[in-house]
Formats: C-alpha cells, sequence, structure tokens
C-alpha cells in the first residue's frame, strides 16, 4: 500500500534547504570580503602606500558584488 504523495508537497522548499542556502551565502559573503580585503592589503604593502587604498577599494567592490548576489538570490525561489 503506497502513499501517494500530494503534488503540493513536492513544490514546497523543505526548511533545512532553506537554511543551507542562506547560511552558505553568508559564509560566502564573509571569505570574500576577507580575502578581497587581504589582497588589498598585500599590494598596499608591496606599493608602500601610506593610505590604504586597495584595501579599501577591493573591500568596497566586494561588498558590492557579493550585495548583489543576495539581491539574486533572493529573487529566485
Amino acid at each position: 500500500m503506497d502513499k501517494d504523495q500530494d503534488p503540493s508537497d513536492q513544490s514546497k522548499p523543505k526548511p533545512y534547504n532553506t537554511y543551507l542556502k542562506y547560511s552558505g551565502l553568508a559564509i560566502q559573503l564573509v571569505v570574500t570580503i576577507g580575502v578581497a580585503g587581504w589582497i588589498g592589503h598585500l599590494l598596499d604593502n608591496y606599493l608602500d602606500l601610506r593610505f590604504p587604498l586597495f584595501i579599501v577599494i577591493f573591500t568596497i567592490a566586494a561588498f558590492a558584488g557579493m550585495m548583489y548576489q543576495v539581491y539574486r538570490s533572493m529573487n529566485q525561489r
């Protein structure tokens, strides 16, 4: 005796899938900004700059890119 699954149950996302999706996105955000800041730091040290220009530029660019990624992720279901 097989129970037929309700087709509406298949369209509902499982709660752990949503949790994994957004926790993975948060980790990606932190790692991307951290790596961009680290590369900026290396470049600033290599060029012997007093103002951390590349740290600021790379960090802001990485943050903007990740916010766009979050926006795209929110619009997808």
